[in-house]
């Protein structure tokens, strides 16, 4: 195996990885039992209305929120779509094993719940440092950014309360855990960022449309090169 097929190896082993330890974060939070995190009480509304798994509203959602930001024109990476389609996909195999436990008591649903914030934190550094660019969550946050010249902590804040209001009347589980979430999830994340000596300042993304450009030149290339042979 040459070095570049290898790099390629790992990044994705590293990439899917990533998504499968946020599934697991994930699917802590929802067995937590004590209300949902912001995006996932819209996702459970959806499952609700249209009678599907919570993975499969995810992808749904994810699949909606990609739509909008590249209407917003904000640029499209493989882990963008790999992210929107696996991590629902992970939830749905966790949650139908019944792989992560449900516990009775409080306290013990409070400190999976606060563990399950931090899994998440670990998945999104996987996933991320790759460089394949981030989930359409944060895709659609970083779009309005740049679009409204606003915070990115109004603009964030703005998403999860919408999607917690729609979620909340279509049905899903509000209660003093997506409270907790909403509020200090950022902390976990920024937590695990720091254990883990990573500043996502520094990754440079590399999206869809860079693929398509690098291919395109290389197919002019070898059509130069093929007409240079004629020639000889």
């Amino acid at each position: 195996m040459n070095k570049k097929a290898l790099v390629l190896v790992k990044s994705l082993a590293r990439l899917f990885l990533g998504y499968f330890v946020c599934a697991i974060g994930i699917v802590m939070t929802i067995n937590a039992n004590l209300g949902l995190a912001p995006w996932d009480v819209f996702h459970q509304g959806l499952s609700n209305v249209f009678g599907i798994t919570i993975g499969k509203a995810h992808i749904i959602a994810g699949l909606t929120i990609l739509v909008i930001s590249s209407l917003l024109k904000e640029k499209v990476g493989w882990g963008t779509l790999f992210n929107m389609i696996f991590v629902g996909t992970f939830v749905d195999f966790l949650m139908f094993n019944h792989l992560i436990p449900i516990f009775d008591s409080f306290i013990l649903s409070f400190i999976m719940m606060l563990l399950g914030m931090l899994v998440l934190g670990f998945g999104c550094y996987l996933y991320i440092s790759v460089g394949w660019g981030s989930g359409p969550r944060d895709g659609l946050m970083i779009a309005l950014v740049k679009k409204t010249k606003k915070s990115v902590r109004l603009i964030k804040n703005s998403q999860e309360i919408i999607a917690v209001i729609i979620g909340y009347l279509l049905g899903g589980s509000v209660g003093i855990g997506t409270l907790v979430m909403a509020i200090t999830g950022g902390y976990f994340m920024q937590f695990a960022f720091k254990v883990c000596k990573f500043d996502v300042n520094r990754i440079q993304h590399r999206f869809i449309d860079d693929d398509i450009r690098y291919i395109k030149e290389v197919l002019k290339s070898k059509g130069r090169y093929n007409k240079e042979l004629d020639k000889l």
